[in-house]
């Protein structure tokens, strides 16, 4: 009996737990892409929240009682009373040189069939726009090959410049040829007949878009050479609205990866109108007050946060630079 004892007692000695924390909290109601979950008390903004099955979710609406949560996925199998947790991390996605010449979703995923995405590093998708000090006057233009944009319009290196017009007017074949100019200038400046030329990378954001406009458009590029340089993120019109909200936010945390890395790059965002219908749909489903033609107050800050991510740094933080041509599409010409 004393051995049985004392094989216990060194067993209970020898014991070691490891004690884990984590916020956990209960799905009360989910339905057309969002769900509200009860619980949570230590949630950032922003924040990914984890489901059952490995689908994850973001939370955008932080409340007394409740947590407003949108999928980044399908959640058909999740339901009432199931159990989730907050992550501690915020939304990010696979950065690098290794996406040019890639297609892929607004989680950084490879749509093209081409293997798996090796990114060189993870970037928060939501980043606070470089300050005042940091930045540096623009100078450098950005030959698009339009030669009346070039002539009378000159666009620079970390400008912002919106393209903007009705329905079938050429907008996307703009933002496109100006790419295709790109790929062309880098290439002559490999072979050594541009001289002092700095390589302009590209990243084309299709939001809302049909899959066979999309296609299209990555045909042209290959077609012309041009993909190698490019790096197109699509969220097309068959995703759900919080890829389609998230997607220009990708491609930006995707060119600043260039910039920081003292390289310039250049993003199209095609249409940002339509990112705004998503949004206002996201909003509408989290139950948000609602403003005119039922788009949520903050709609202008959606844009304004992203565009003033394009900048042009000084030396001191790299001195490379990240230009937006985002484009509108209007109604009837209704601005």
């Amino acid at each position: 009996m004393s051995n049985i004892l004392q094989e216990i007692e060194s067993q209970i000695a020898g014991l070691k737990t490891a004690v884990t924390k984590s916020n956990v909290g209960v799905v009360r109601e989910i339905g057309d892409g969002a769900a509200k979950i009860e619980g949570l008390s230590d949630v950032m903004l922003n924040e990914m929240i984890e489901f059952p099955g490995g689908l994850y979710g973001l939370a955008l609406n932080l409340e007394e009682a409740e947590v407003g949560c949108v999928l980044l996925g399908s959640g058909e199998h999740i339901k009432a009373g199931d159990e989730v947790r907050t992550t501690g991390r915020l939304l990010s996605v696979p950065v690098g040189k290794g996406l040019l010449g890639r297609v892929v979703n607004t989680l950084g995923e490879a749509l093209d069939g081409k293997g798996e995405i090796k990114g060189d590093a993870q970037y928060p998708v939501e980043k606070i726009a470089p300050g005042i000090i940091t930045r540096k006057s623009v100078s450098v233009p950005v030959q698009t090959g339009i030669m009346p944009i070039d002539a009378m319009i000159p666009i620079g290196r970390g400008q912002r410049e919106l393209i903007i017009g009705d329905r079938s007017t050429g907008k996307t074949t703009i933002a496109v040829d100006t790419i295709i100019s790109q790929a062309k200038q880098n290439k002559a400046a490999e072979q050594g007949k541009l001289q002092g030329h700095k390589p302009l990378y590209c990243i084309y954001v299709a939001i809302g878009q049909k899959q066979s406009n999309v296609a299209r458009v990555v045909k042209t590029l290959e077609d012309a050479g041009a993909m190698e340089y490019t790096v197109i993120v699509n969220a097309s019109a068959s995703d759900s609205a919080v890829n389609q909200y998230l997607a220009p936010y990708t491609g930006c945390a995707i060119g600043e990866w260039f910039m920081d890395q003292g390289m310039d790059a250049l993003i199209v965002f095609d249409d940002l109108s339509k990112q705004a219908v998503a949004y206002r749909q996201v909003s509408l489903v989290l139950k948000r007050p609602s403003g005119r033609e039922a788009y949520p107050g903050d709609v202008f800050y959606l844009h304004s946060r992203l565009l003033e991510r394009s900048a042009r740094v000084n030396e001191n933080y790299g001195g490379g630079s990240l230009t937006a041509l985002p484009i509108i599409e209007t109604q009837a010409g209704d601005v």
